[in-house]
């Protein structure tokens, strides 16, 4: 009986070691810098509501945290689509001004690797603003710093909440730097190819609910040698 008594206790240690050396393995970097924070380049900020009732509709399997917004909407629960969610929100600028709207569509990987600190997921934007055009972006998202700096704390925590300030930068590709790739669909921006990122500022988290309080960023580079005339957040800042 001993010896099983031992036996238990050793699995559960050899596990709760392996359990914090995973979520603290300082090879697992903490959020990074934005590629694009110390660029020379005209940059657009958007940002966008990361809090599913403040977006015009997020939709899922309808089993995720993140509840569909509004009530009623259909929601993604076939085999093919399981993985994925949709949302759809109005766009703001640098001044918190109405600059347009945006959908986005993200979906799980396959290259999610957990034990190398990759929670990876693929997803598309299109945005389109009024006056100026419209853009594609394609990104690949590791979400590993915000699961272990908000989600694992909130569900360690007597209350399943987390309450802090966090900001990560998700974006880790496809471009050589981390930065996502942009496409100038019509407008201003047709026929440009540019980088950008997607931000994500967390204050409140919610095991049952997700994100509570927060909101999210795009930040693209404009291309060094484009013409374009309209207020850049450089512009704005003076």
């Amino acid at each position: 009986m001993k010896y099983l008594l031992a036996l238990t206790i050793g699995l559960l240690t050899g596990v709760a070691l392996f359990v914090a050396g995973l979520v603290y393995n300082p090879l697992f970097s903490k959020a990074s810098l934005s590629p694009l924070a110390v660029t020379d380049s005209q940059t657009i900020t958007l940002g966008y509501p990361a809090v599913a009732t403040e977006t015009i509709v997020t939709t899922n399997d309808g089993e995720s945290r993140t509840k569909p917004h509004p009530e009623k909407v259909l929601q993604l629960w076939e085999a093919p689509i399981r993985q994925t969610s949709v949302m759809a929100a109005l766009l703001w600028d640098g001044r918190n001004r109405a600059a347009g709207f945006g959908i986005k569509v993200s979906s799980t990987s396959e290259k999610t690797r957990l034990l190398n600190g990759q929670a990876i997921v693929d997803s598309i934007w299109y945005v389109y603003l009024p006056g100026r055009g419209s853009l594609f972006i394609e990104q690949t998202e590791n979400y590993w710093n915000y699961l272990r700096d908000i989600v694992l704390p909130a569900r360690r925590s007597s209350s399943n909440t987390w309450r802090g300030t966090w900001l990560g930068n998700l974006s880790i590709g496809p471009g050589a730097l981390g930065t996502a790739k942009v496409s100038g669909g019509s407008g201003e921006f047709r026929g440009l190819e540019m980088l950008a990122v997607e931000l994500l500022s967390v204050r409140t988290w919610h095991a049952d609910h997700g994100v509570i309080a927060g909101e999210g960023q795009l930040v693209i580079e404009l291309p060094s040698e484009t013409s374009i005339e309209f207020e850049t957040d450089e512009e704005e800042q003076l």
